[in-house]
């Protein structure tokens, strides 16, 4: 059994952490690309030919839940040290590391920033505590993906500001750069402009454009690239934009093109399916339309846009819920909504099992999920009442396997046998976690009982 609470009490205390995990692991000879320096550890058992992923070392539960999971599970794994004191301490250089393993990877953050010891008695604010922007930036990813219920959202990377002063608007055709405030790669919005169209034709879902083409630059750049993406396909647009974004923008986005390799395109003309083109924010109200109805459909917008649409995904189930309640009690009917809700096929929750898979220019995808209250969850341990009097529950930790389970199934493609132990273990996780929920300690025993490792 590992101790779990020494782990913790040493990372509040901005103590040893890398040594104390240092003791779990084995060094392995494995570096990321580009990076020969990079520390990088080993665990689990590397039998059955599975291949193994990658999991980054972050903060609070997400740290401890995932030192808890792969001790429980057993299967094989990298990991790289990112916890917040240590990307201080190497100045971000382990977010270079983990975003450039060459494997498939889990990446943990923990919402806003952290105060870590500065190693002379001060404290200090690491430059923003999930690290998205500098990791996304330097393992080349190009959208986010996050399915919940029936909605995808496809989300451009990195996040995009609203410009609207043209004349100071250009693309830098070396790089395919969109400058306003910021740079934002145009490259890796035809990407995923591209990656979005392909989904829409392989699932049959309808595709739903939620851009702002008319009133920010950006927007403009990328609704052209979707423009140009769809000449020549078979997909049916339904709604449209009442100008053609491309032919707007196409002198900037021909600079754009000219960058792509020279069979972007090859094998589209066959695509095709539905296409509706929307603006942002009116998107939203369709899209709880689609919630109710069942209705199948992928997104693509911004990184802003979508951040907004995949909080409002997380939070929109528990006030349908609540306003079927309310009409069922008009009608004179006392029902547990909850257990209806699931009866009517609704899978959506209150986004605790929302994950999301960052998609790379090259090298593996990296699966990730956010754990907004990680960090007042862990104080709870520490203080010894998780429950807070009787008043909470205790943390969770259901996401950490089911993040672990997507990464190695997307690792291990047609593997049917880790597929299936894989489930068989999620489904063992529900049974101890079912009713009321234990303790987090008393709840990674009951699973290390529970479970039989893989390779055992």
């Amino acid at each position: 059994m590992i101790d779990l609470m020494s782990i913790a009490k040493t990372e509040a205390d901005g103590g040893d952490l890398f040594g104390k995990l240092q003791a779990l692991y084995e060094p392995t000879e494995v570096r990321p690309d580009g990076h020969p320096e990079a520390v990088v550890w080993s665990g689990g058992n590397f039998v059955g030919n599975v291949n193994p992923v990658a999991h980054s070392l972050t903060d609070a539960y997400a740290l401890l839940g995932t030192v808890a999971a792969i001790d429980i599970l057993g299967l094989p794994f990298y990991t790289v040290p990112m916890w917040s004191q240590y990307r201080h301490d190497t100045k971000l250089e382990c977010l270079s590391w983990f975003g450039n393993m060459p494997c498939t990877s889990i990446k943990w953050s923990t919402a806003g920033d952290a105060y870590v010891n500065d190693g002379k008695g001060g404290r200090v604010v690491v430059m923003g505590k999930s690290g998205n922007a500098p990791l996304r930036t330097q393992a080349g990813v190009y959208c986010n993906v996050r399915p919940y219920g029936p909605i995808t959202a496809v989300r451009c990377m990195p996040c995009l500001p609203y410009s609207q002063n043209k004349p100071k608007f250009n693309i830098d055709p070396q790089t395919g750069h969109i400058h306003s405030e910021m740079n934002s790669p145009g490259i890796q919005m035809a990407y995923a402009n591209r990656l979005f169209l392909k989904m829409v034709h392989e699932t049959g879902a309808i595709g739903r454009v939620a851009m702002k083409p008319t009133q920010a630059m950006e927007d403009g750049i990328n609704a052209g690239l979707h423009a140009w993406l769809i000449q020549g396909t078979k997909f049916e647009v339904g709604r449209k934009y009442a100008v053609d974004p491309f032919e707007e923008h196409r002198e900037n986005i021909e600079k754009i093109i000219a960058l792509l390799p020279p069979d972007f395109k090859a094998g589209m003309e066959n695509w095709g399916g539905r296409i509706e083109q929307h603006i942002s924010d009116t998107n939203y109200g369709l899209l709880l339309w689609d919630l109710i109805d069942h209705q199948k459909c992928i997104v693509l917008a911004t990184d802003l846009d979508g951040d907004r649409l995949t909080d409002l995904m997380a939070d929109v189930s528990d006030p349908l819920r609540h306003f079927g309640g309310k009409l069922a009690k008009h009608l004179g009917q006392d029902i547990d909504m909850a257990k209806v809700w699931s009866d009517m096929g609704y899978t959506t929750g209150n986004g605790r099992d929302m994950t999301s898979v960052m998609h790379r220019m090259t090298g593996p995808a990296i699966h990730e999920q956010t754990l907004g209250s990680a960090d007042a969850m862990l104080l709870r341990l520490l203080d010894g009442d998780e429950s807070m009097g009787g008043t909470k529950q205790p943390y969770d930790p259901r996401i950490h396997f089911v993040l672990i389970r997507d990464a190695y199934l997307d690792a291990n493609q047609g593997n049917e046998e880790l597929r299936k132990w894989l489930d068989d273990a999620l489904a063992t996780f529900d049974k101890v976690y079912s009713g009321k929920r234990p303790g987090f300690i008393e709840g990674y025993k009951a699973l290390k009982e529970a479970i039989k490792p893989w390779g055992n």
